[in-house]
């Protein structure tokens, strides 16, 4: 199918691999986000799926989820739940 005047190619095609990044406080947040995207995923994300960058003091930590997502709005489903949940304090 190609496109026609003015019609523009989304800018990420489905599925696809999608990376979140989130960061909270230290204290169990790494298993508060697995489960959280894995409510909002629909399925148990993997361990090696999150990867980890902790703050220099030890107070936050950053991470980085990996997951397979089907649909745009699939990926603004957990953009919306990111957004409610109280122990997300950053997101992209």
């Amino acid at each position: 199918m190609s496109e026609g005047p003015g019609e523009k190619k989304p800018l990420i095609e489905y599925p696809t691999v999608y990376s979140f990044k989130v960061m909270g406080k230290h204290e169990g947040f790494r298993d508060h986000v697995r489960l959280l995207f894995g409510r909002l995923v629909g399925s148990e994300v993997a361990q090696d799926s999150i990867a980890e960058v902790p703050s220099r003091q030890g107070n936050y930590l950053s991470l980085t989820v990996t997951v397979y997502l089907q649909t745009e709005e699939h990926r603004q489903a957990i953009y919306l739940g990111l957004h409610q949940d109280e122990r997300i304090i950053y997101y992209l």
